[in-house]
């Protein structure tokens, strides 16, 4: 295992094991890499890095799909593992458990060190200089309300008080090279901040960093409890402190290894348009919304800088593996916390964050007793649907072990002869609901509630598979694999 301390040691890496694909020709500064990126997610290629992008200086760098399937079929969630200091071949299940036991570990602080040490200092624009035309944003989708400058960075704020620092993504969208619009959800941790400055009647500072080490991004995206600091985590994760500089024209410490750093203030009013935006759910996004203004004033970036993107869409990109861990981890967490003996929980990639397994091990009566599989699945949505990070997620699925949850062949097997066509099942009435998930209807959107179902697929009595695996004696198949593929 090994930990990469900043984006170009991570991308060697991916370039040594294969996993790179090195874009040399020129492309255009408006859909080419985004409909590169897009195409590299779904044919499962290696993760494009764009050497020359026509309109900026030569030298700035686009990298998409950082943390999406790998190319190398043979360990699929190596980009997501080896971001978090994990071995490449990690499955995704013990993902989900590092990401779970970490939060349960003392974190471990950054440390602040000088500026002349710092990489995202190496050049300093300023005031007209600051300008976000010099650097290689494009659209992601062709129908989307403009540039993305932010997809796969992360944003830094902290409360009034000081006493609590935000790191996360949320997706930023250019309105032009002094001016951003970020889509501010009151209920996420960013909008909790931002509210607090609101109501001071200040301007919030920010400072929005691209491409610092890749366990910074990841974390960024994923949930952890509010008033903890994401920096503190990913210490844990490393075993090491996260190296931050004080930013250039603000009191913030930014990651000290990242390629860009942008700093400002954002509006105290929701006074610009956002969006539309290409989601996580697979399609093109319609229509948009006032949000805040985040005002441009200082930008500071490494050498040659690489910019890193996630062209969010129909799966797999980084929203469908990533994200969806992390969602998974938050979930496992809290159900253990709640005494009960989960096994594991996952997220499959193609149902875009709109399912949740929750897996249960063969001797859970026993661990429970006197527990029916239908008093376990109102439990289960009872513990869930409390938490934050499950407002994205509709439909839970309580199911056995005896098949594997991250191949989706074996998911829809299992859930296609064990979900009941009418009985089985725990709904929750008027659970919160926002825009992201694709399966409400407008009236549900405009309450902000809706509907949200576990399903009981338990079996009362486990059934043995038709399968090479379960129908044959073991000195048969054996036998078979022994002489294979004659």
């Amino acid at each position: 295992m090994k930990y990469y301390g900043d984006l170009r040691s991570f991308i060697t890496a991916l370039d040594e094991m294969g996993d790179i694909m090195h874009v040399h020709r020129e492309v255009d500064g408006d859909f080419e890499p985004s409909a590169i990126t897009r195409r590299s997610y779904e044919i499962q290629s290696p993760a494009p890095l764009f050497h020359k992008v026509a309109g900026v200086a030569p030298g700035f760098r686009l990298f998409g799909a950082p943390a999406a399937l790998s190319s190398r079929s043979d360990m699929p969630y190596a980009r997501v593992a080896m971001s978090l200091g994990l071995a490449p071949e990690s499955t995704g299940p013990e993902i989900i458990e590092a990401l779970s036991a970490a939060r349960f570990k003392p974190g471990i602080p950054p440390v602040r060190v000088e500026s002349a040490q710092a990489e995202c200092q190496q050049n300093i624009l300023r005031g007209a200089e600051a300008n976000l035309d010099r650097f290689p944003i494009p659209f992601a989708h062709d129908k989307d309300g403009g540039r993305y400058a932010n997809t796969w960075g992360t944003l830094i704020v902290k409360t009034p008080d000081g006493k609590w620092v935000n790191w996360s993504i949320a997706r930023v969208m250019k309105v032009d090279g002094k001016r951003m619009v970020g889509l501010i959800v009151p209920s996420q941790h960013i909008g909790q901040i931002w509210t607090q400055w609101v109501a001071r009647g200040e301007p919030m500072p920010y400072a929005l960093v691209q491409g610092p080490a890749p366990a910074i991004s990841c974390v960024s995206g994923i949930p952890i409890p509010a008033n903890a600091d994401e920096a503190d985590y990913i210490g844990t994760l490393a075993g090491e402190p996260v190296p931050v500089v004080k930013a250039i024209s603000l009191d913030l410490d930014v990651p000290a290894t990242a390629e860009i750093v942008i700093e400002g203030h954002v509006s105290i009013e929701r006074d610009c348009q956002e969006g539309p935006y290409g989601e996580y759910g697979g399609y093109l996004g319609e229509g948009s919304s006032a949000q805040p203004t985040f005002h441009v004033e200082t930008i500071t970036h490494r050498h040659d800088p690489i910019w890193p993107m996630s062209i969010t869409g129909r799966p797999t990109d980084e929203s469908h593996t990533l994200w969806a861990m992390g969602l998974a981890a938050d979930a496992l967490t809290y159900l253990r916390e709640a005494e009960l003996p989960i096994k594991t929980t996952w997220i499959p990639e193609d149902s875009t964050v709109h399912w949740l397994l929750v897996v249960m091990p063969e001797n859970w009566r026993e661990r429970l007793p006197g527990v029916s599989s239908e008093a376990l699945t109102q439990r289960i949505g009872e513990v869930l649907f409390k938490t934050d990070a499950m407002v994205f997620i509709p439909k839970v699925y309580v199911v056995d072990d005896d098949f594997d949850p991250t191949n989706l062949r074996e998911v829809v097997w299992a859930l296609s002869t064990r979900v009941h066509p009418v009985g089985r099942r725990a709904v929750f009435e008027d659970q919160r609901v926002i825009r992201l998930p694709q399966c409400y209807d407008e009236a549900e959107y405009v309450a902000g509630k809706g509907a949200k179902v576990v399903f009981d697929t338990l079996q009362t009595k486990r059934h043995l598979h038709a399968s090479f695996a379960q129908g044959y004696p073991e000195d048969v198949r054996q036998r078979i694999l022994d002489n294979w593929p004659e």
